[in-house]
């Protein structure tokens, strides 16, 4: 049978994910200020070669990935910090057993028990990410 987290595991949890959050918040703001220096945008204004401008906007798309994979993952150690805050962290949300200690220590964010998750993975499908 599966126990709660213990006191010290949250704890430790909850430390390891606000910095996390700090050095995430902090990634995010350098690769916005990078992103407005970068010339991508000039480069595709100035030129007339549609290769040159599909490049351009290549590049600029991959960054605004980046930056949106970065959020994701802040909303996501958000989220959890409300549910350590509000008891419920290490429950699954879908059957509201425990989370394995394993995988809460592997994924820290983790919303679902193993057997819930890949219950997910296989009925839903996931939102498409393009490959580079």
């Amino acid at each position: 049978m599966k126990s709660p987290p213990s006191s010290q595991t949250i704890r430790l949890a909850r430390d390891r994910l606000q910095k996390r959050f700090c050095a995430l918040r902090e990634i995010i703001r350098k690769e916005l200020l990078e992103a407005d220096k970068e010339p991508y945008a000039e480069l595709a204004g100035r030129v007339h070669d549609l290769g040159d401008e599909s490049v351009a906007d290549l590049l600029a798309d991959v960054n605004l990935a980046i930056i949106d994979h970065h959020i994701d993952e802040v909303r996501d150690i958000e989220a959890t910090l409300l549910r350590i805050s509000a008891g419920s962290y290490g429950h699954c949300t879908d059957c509201g057993e425990l989370i394995d200690a394993a995988r809460l220590d592997a994924y820290a964010t983790a919303t679902r028990c193993y057997p819930c998750q890949s219950r997910r993975e296989r009925n839903y499908a996931q939102p498409s990410h393009p490959k580079l």
